[in-house]
């Protein structure tokens, strides 16, 4: 282990990895305006737009509320 290494930098490979993460994100999202600009005759209605919205404000509200009690757990020194 580096003791030189500040604990809040990250190493070459944190950002390679940001990077890469980075990468397939921006590909999936060119993919999926692609192909959906590609389709013709689809559409969503206004109930469907309702319900992917609440489905990402869930998803997000559930994966906040997770990483809450976790860090909550860590500190607290309940963790196994």
């Amino acid at each position: 282990m580096n003791d030189n290494a500040s604990p809040n930098r990250l190493s070459l490979a944190g950002w390679l990895a940001i990077a890469v993460m980075a990468a397939f994100l921006g590909i999936a999202i060119w993919y999926a305006a692609y192909t959906w600009n590609r389709m013709e005759g689809v559409g969503i209605s206004t109930a469907g737009w309702l319900f992917l919205v609440l489905g990402v404000v869930v998803t997000f509200a559930v994966g906040v509320g997770l990483m809450g009690l976790l860090f909550y757990s860590s500190r607290k020194g309940r963790d196994f």
